[in-house]
């Protein structure tokens, strides 16, 4: 992978964290989300009408086009490995301080096995 792209893959990661955090902020600030369908239509409402989700939502567009981007240019093997690796790790961590989710000892682990995935895709 060159280093434009891994520069592009960890834009599109940081945009991907963006987005999940201020949907989930949105989807909370909107009173959550029914399973029932016949509500679908006043849930989509209240989630429209709700900025962050609003936010969220053009932040998970813009790192798609992104994304676009890089797998027109790099190796897919390679860049998605490394795009949902960082999103999971990125993720998890900013989920714990944002929303005090809890983490074990046993997800540190996988988190920390995760980060020596990272490092061994990107390394060559």
């Amino acid at each position: 992978m060159t280093k434009r792209g891994l520069w592009l893959v960890l834009l599109t990661a940081g945009l991907t964290v963006v987005a999940n955090l201020l949907l989930r902020t949105g989807v909370i600030r909107a009173g959550g989300m029914g399973g029932n369908l016949t509500e679908l239509p006043s849930v989509l409402l209240r989630l429209a009408s709700q900025p962050l989700f609003v936010i969220g939502f053009i932040a998970y567009g813009s790192a798609s086009l992104v994304w676009f981007r890089v797998i027109a240019t790099e190796p897919l093997s390679t860049a998605y490995p490394v795009l949902v690796s960082l999103t999971f790790l990125l993720v998890t961590l900013s989920a714990t301080i944002l929303f005090q989710e809890a983490v074990s000892i046993r997800k540190l682990c996988g988190l920390g096995v995760v980060l020596i995935g990272i490092l061994m895709l990107t390394g060559d």
